[in-house]
C-alpha cells in the first residue's frame, strides 16, 4: 500500500482590499428606493444623533379595566466598571458603581407602571411613595404587594393614602404598633394573620406569592444598554416619559468600557 501525502490547502490572500470592503458594505447596506416626485423633508442622521440624547419618548400606559394590582420592588444596575468575567479572573481595577432602579409592575399585564432611579444610598421603603405618585389620581390601585423592605410606616401610609390594601409581610420579629396613624391598621391586621396561618398559608391565601412576577421582570431593566431617563432636576421620569437612551456602550472583550 503506497501512502499518498496529504494535500496542502490553498491559501488565499485578498490583494483587492477596496473591492473586498466595498463588498461587504453593500451585503450590509439597506437601500429604500422613493418616488423622485414624493417631497417629503428628512433630517440628516446626525442631527438624529444629537437628538436622540434628549428626545422624549411617549409610551402611554394601559390602565387596568378592574383596577391596579401593583408589584414593587428594586434592582442594582452597574454603571462604570469592568466586566464580571474580568473582575473574577483578574481581579477588579478600579471601583465599580451602581445605582438602584425601584420598579412597580402591573401584576396583570406585566407593564413597567412607575419606575425611579437612585443611588444606594437609598432604601426601598423610602421610593414608595413617589412610585405611587406616577400613577394617576383617577386611576384605583386595589393591592400593593412588596418584601419586607416596604413594611415601614411611610410605605404603610402612602399606601392607604391611595386607598389601597397592602400586601405587605410583616419584618421579622416586628411588633405591633401602637402609635395611631394611616395605615397601622391594616399592618396589625397582616402581622395576626401571618402569625396566625403561617408563612406559606399567609402568602398562597394574601397573595404575596405573585411578589415573584416582579422580580422575574426585573430582567427587562437589567438588559445592556437599556438606561432609565432622569430629568434635569435629578428626580427620575414617570414610565411612561422615558428618554430614548439606550445607546449601547462600546466594550472590550473582557467587558470594559472602551475609552478615547
Amino acid at each position: 500500500m503506497v501512502w499518498m501525502p496529504r494535500p496542502t490547502p490553498p491559501k488565499y490572500r485578498t490583494t483587492n482590499w477596496p473591492g473586498y470592503i466595498a463588498a461587504l458594505r453593500r451585503r450590509g447596506s439597506l437601500e429604500v428606493w422613493f418616488d423622485p416626485g414624493l417631497d417629503w423633508p428628512a433630517p440628516d442622521y446626525t442631527t438624529l444623533c444629537r437628538r436622540q440624547k434628549s428626545l422624549p419618548v411617549d409610551l402611554h400606559a394601559r390602565a387596568s379595566a378592574e383596577g391596579l394590582h401593583l408589584l414593587v420592588d428594586s434592582t442594582g444596575i452597574k454603571m462604570i466598571g469592568e466586566g464580571e468575567w474580568k473582575a473574577r479572573k483578574h481581579g477588579v481595577s478600579y471601583r465599580r458603581q451602581w445605582r438602584k432602579v425601584h420598579i412597580g409592575i402591573d401584576a396583570e399585564t406585566f407593564d413597567i407602571r412607575a419606575i425611579e432611579v437612585t443611588s444606594n444610598a437609598v432604601g426601598d421603603g423610602q421610593t414608595l411613595p413617589d412610585l405611587l405618585a406616577q400613577i394617576p389620581e383617577d386611576e384605583t390601585i386595589v393591592t400593593v404587594g412588596g418584601d419586607g423592605a416596604y413594611d415601614t410606616r411611610g410605605c404603610h401610609a402612602a399606601i392607604d393614602a391611595r386607598g389601597a390594601d397592602p400586601i405587605i409581610p410583616v419584618r421579622r420579629n416586628g411588633k405591633a404598633w401602637t402609635e395611631d396613624g394611616r395605615g397601622v391598621d391594616a399592618r396589625n391586621e397582616t402581622r395576626r394573620s401571618r402569625k396566625r396561618l403561617g408563612r406559606t398559608i399567609w402568602k398562597k391565601w394574601s397573595g404575596n406569592h405573585r411578589r415573584s412576577l416582579v422580580e422575574t421582570n426585573r430582567r427587562r431593566v437589567r438588559r445592556p444598554g437599556w438606561r432609565a431617563g432622569r430629568s434635569s432636576s435629578g428626580s427620575a421620569e414617570p414610565a411612561h416619559r422615558l428618554r430614548a437612551e439606550s445607546m449601547p456602550v462600546a466594550r472590550d472583550r473582557c467587558g470594559s468600557p472602551q475609552r478615547g
